[in-house]
């Protein structure tokens, strides 16, 4: 994975390029009616049922506005709200809560519908020892808070991107020349770049499995579109020579049989995207 210097580095580009565009050259509508000095305070509320996440990325981004807005909070990341919740106040610039309130409301209504879904996958691997991870399935240019989001309601983040982990797929496979190639020519190229990268293969059949351990080195060996029955087989012919992922058409009411295969993981893009909104407001008061 990424390093958290790194991570931090994407934040902070999120919300930069958040205030440019929605900001640009100045909040008229603010400017046009509100004194540049007044203060003002204003309570995050909850509309919706769900997992609260972004807390701390909305005080990121008021930071980012005006250093001088104070935050109280009262619910953090992770926490079970209801409907009426007051997650915090902020407090001091008018003019500068309302510049920063609808970034503050976009991220934290998208990455706490994530952290939801997230949370209903996780119970339901309750009892198990398969863990949930996400994907590259993000919207562009917000994936940091994205996979922050799926941490903050209990699942794992897989690679951030295409230069943090190698993930040989059907498309790497059948353009390399076969399986065997492809690990070769990845193992060869890290050694030459003198890079330091775990690798990912798909297998689409059993024999692609087993041809994937005969070449060895191969640290999770991902199993797509397998039905249960042949899972079962796959997990138990990879054994602990490699870690397992299962992937492709799971859903909440196939992903516990999935896990009951035994599989180390299961990775969804459906965490990032297929969630609506959680529904919160910021209110003046």
């Amino acid at each position: 994975m990424i390093s958290e210097t790194q991570f931090q580095y994407e934040l902070e580009q999120i919300i930069s390029n958040g205030i440019r565009e929605d900001v640009g050259e100045g909040d008229h509508s603010s400017l046009a009616c509100i004194p540049n000095d007044a203060i003002g305070q204003a309570k995050l509320l909850v509309k919706e049922n769900g997992i609260i996440a972004g807390v701390e990325f909305a005080k990121m981004i008021f930071k980012k506005v005006d250093s001088q807005l104070t935050i109280e909070t009262f619910i953090k990341d992770g926490t079970v709200v209801q409907y009426g919740d007051i997650v915090f106040h902020v407090y001091g610039n008018s003019q500068s809560i309302l510049k920063a309130e609808r970034l503050v409301l976009n991220s934290m209504q998208r990455m706490s519908a994530i952290a939801t879904k997230t949370k209903k996958y996780v119970d339901l691997l309750e009892g198990t020892a398969t863990k949930i991870l996400d994907t590259r399935k993000t919207t562009p240019g917000f994936r940091a808070t994205e996979k922050w989001a799926v941490k903050i309601g209990g699942g794992e983040n897989h690679r951030f991107a295409l230069y943090d982990m190698i993930m040989l797929k059907d498309n790497h496979i059948d353009f390399a020349g076969g399986i065997s190639l492809a690990i070769q020519k990845t193992k060869d190229y890290l050694i030459e770049k003198q890079l330091d990268l775990k690798i990912i293969v798909e297998a689409r059949s059993l024999n692609e499995v087993e041809e994937i351990l005969k070449s060895g080195g191969v640290y999770r060996i991902l199993l797509d579109n397998f039905d249960f029955e042949t899972t079962r087989k796959a997990v138990t012919l990879i054994g602990n020579q490699s870690l397992t992922e299962s992937s492709g058409n799971i859903n909440e009411k196939t992903i516990r049989a999935y896990a009951d295969c035994g599989v180390n993981y299961i990775s969804s893009g459906a965490l990032t995207h297929s969630v609506y909104n959680m529904d919160l407001s910021l209110k003046a008061f």
